[in-house]
């Protein structure tokens, strides 16, 4: 997927590299973005300020690392400093946050899809690094070494992140299916 885009940046088709990026990246980018803001505005002013960034920094682009794990360190980088200038932070015991988590969540009438959505309500509530780490390697399918260097932690740490996050889910799905009639 990356090669097309890699390849015309060593051409020099800047513009032709952009445009692949952007339709290849869009999605991903937002929803590293949300995952760390947790606000779907928020997440669009992130996206949007990382391919204006990554538009800049085109030609910097030396290939050194996949150009995905280039992408994703500047996503998260920069949905981090959006999420320090937003203070005071919401937390997710609050109602508001919650609400919106939900709301953001799909909706079904039962069965499988209801499921699905209770899951991603359960991530919602993750701690950031746990619901990050979540995200990118469940949602996104990444390998742990790529999330590792994605997040900019060890290796060991996303694994940890991983495994805490699968019990806390575990124990959260239990609690909810307790309460399903």
């Amino acid at each position: 997927m990356d090669e097309p885009i890699v390849a015309a940046l060593r051409a020099g088709r800047f513009t032709e590299a952009f445009e692949a990026l952007v339709g290849a990246y869009r999605r991903r980018v937002f929803g590293l973005a949300y995952s760390i803001v947790g606000d779907r505005d928020a997440a669009d002013d992130v996206a949007q300020e990382v391919f204006v960034k990554l538009w800049r920094a085109l030609d910097s682009y030396d290939g050194r690392a996949q150009l995905s794990t280039w992408i994703y360190a500047i996503a998260r980088n920069t949905a981090i400093s959006a999420l320090r200038r937003q203070r005071p932070s919401s937390s997710l015991s609050d109602p508001a946050v919650q609400a919106e988590a939900e709301a953001h969540a799909p909706q079904a009438a039962g069965g499988e899809d209801a499921d699905h959505a209770l899951l991603w309500r359960a991530v919602a509530a993750l701690p950031g690094p746990q619901r990050q780490a979540v995200v990118l390697y469940y949602q996104d399918e990444r390998p742990v070494e790529e999330v590792a260097a994605m997040l900019g932690m060890p290796v060991n740490t996303v694994k940890t992140h991983l495994h805490r996050a699968r019990a806390r889910l575990a124990s959260a799905l239990d609690a909810r299916s307790e309460d399903r009639p």
